[in-house]
């Protein structure tokens, strides 16, 4: 058998590259409905998650992501080599109807092979979750940046396309079955392995219009979803841009962050908008301290990548009810550095929380960074989520760079 095509049959890389797409798809399908039902079950507060659970749908999720983006690369190959072909003919090319349809179909289908997986990447790349894509893929996209908006976005549009996926590989299956069953001629056998030539017929419909066609179902599907609000980001609860505040050290710049550990894999997350009144002094007060600093935290301006929605409810943080975090500390010196030795309120909860951190000063500017751990516990955070699925330990980390006040 050639290696390529012919007017009259498929070569051996072209019924190569359809059969491993065929596999890859009945594989990455299955294994994402599994790896789904499995992470549903671990979410579900009745269910008491063991290591080996966790591990197995974090694993199914990371084989799904890496058969997704090997079906991308697939697809694009399969592509750029039909591109080169000569693409054999239609035994139904004088029914121009039903031609149509078919090669309207054909176009649907490669563009949905790679638009699906391409947004599962994008979703990937754009967030902080768990489940990394294995080698040699990577975990970002150059010029896609680490949004959570654009995260949930992509995820709608990946969710709506793999069922366009599914619709149109069901027509195309049903067209073959057609041509093998009724018209009983060679269009599926020509895809079979082995040599199976059939003369087309001398009417042909052209890859003009159905091209066409194809692309104003993409656009009027795309438009259509889009109208309805498919595609645009659930509207969190966003609070005021905190005012700023009047400090003895007026941050510069800086970085508070949290990192929580779902389904065995780190999440890491940052809010956006805080203000920090800071005093310190190189002498000490009568009690020890050095300075104070308070801390007030806007809370909907948290990105935590994959579950920031999740941390934003009721269960978790409830920023309709309590928008606001705060921490309130006096800053100690020890003999290693520094402590800020103080109460972290979330929601109606308040706990001591001692934070070490490192502390340069060089004249009126100073930077500092510290890093601590809570209990989400502690805060009525996840009480029906057993740590198997969601971890109790919290990280808080913190770097800023302050100038002293005139």
């Amino acid at each position: 058998m050639a290696f390529g095509n012919s007017p009259s049959t498929y070569g051996a890389v072209t019924k190569t590259f359809h059969w491993l797409t065929v596999l890859l798809i009945l594989t990455v399908i299955p294994v994402g409905i599994i790896a789904n039902g499995m992470a549903e079950t671990l979410r579900d507060p009745a269910t008491q998650p063991d290591q080996a659970s966790v591990a197995l749908t974090a694993t199914l999720f990371s084989l799904h992501k890496t058969l997704g983006v090997s079906i991308f690369f697939v697809a694009l190959a399969r592509i750029l080599w039909a591109l080169t072909q000569t693409r054999p003919g239609l035994l139904n090319g004088d029914k121009p109807a039903e031609a149509w349809l078919a090669e309207t179909v054909h176009w649907m289908l490669y563009s949905a092979l790679v638009l699906v997986p391409l947004s599962g990447w994008i979703d990937h790349a754009a967030t902080t979750g768990f489940a990394p894509i294995w080698w040699p893929f990577g975990q970002n996209l150059p010029i896609v940046p680490k949004d959570h908006a654009l995260a949930e976005q992509m995820a709608a549009l990946h969710y709506l396309l793999q069922w366009v996926l599914i619709g149109v590989i069901g027509l195309h299956v049903v067209g073959a079955m057609k041509h093998h069953v009724l018209d009983r001629d060679a269009t599926l056998r020509r895809m079979l392995p082995g040599h199976c030539s059939a003369q087309p017929t001398r009417a042909q419909p052209g890859h003009f219009l159905p091209a066409i066609t194809a692309i104003a179902l993409w656009l009027g599907l795309l438009g259509g979803v889009s109208m309805l609000g498919w595609l645009t980001p659930e509207n969190e609860t966003q609070t005021k841009a905190l005012d700023q505040v009047q400090s003895d050290w007026q941050v510069q710049n800086g970085e508070i962050a949290i990192t929580v550990r779902q389904l065995g894999s780190d999440v890491t997350g940052q809010f956006a908008n805080w203000t920090a009144d800071i005093s310190y002094d190189d002498a000490p007060d009568a009690g020890g301290s050095h300075g104070k600093v308070s801390i007030i935290i806007n809370v909907a301006s948290l990105t935590l990548g994959s579950v920031t929605s999740q941390a934003m409810g009721a269960g978790y943080f409830d920023v309709q009810a309590y928008p606001t975090a705060r921490y309130d500390a006096d800053i100690i010196r020890v003999d290693d550095g520094h402590v800020a030795q103080g109460t972290l309120t979330i929601k109606d909860q308040s706990v001591p929380l001692d934070i070490p951190f490192d502390l340069q000063i060089t004249g009126d500017e100073a930077r500092a960074s510290g890093l601590a751990t809570a209990n989400r516990r502690d805060f009525a955070m996840g009480l029906d989520v057993a740590e198997g699925s969601l971890g109790n330990v919290v990280q808080i980390s913190f770097d800023l760079t302050a100038k002293r006040g005139q």
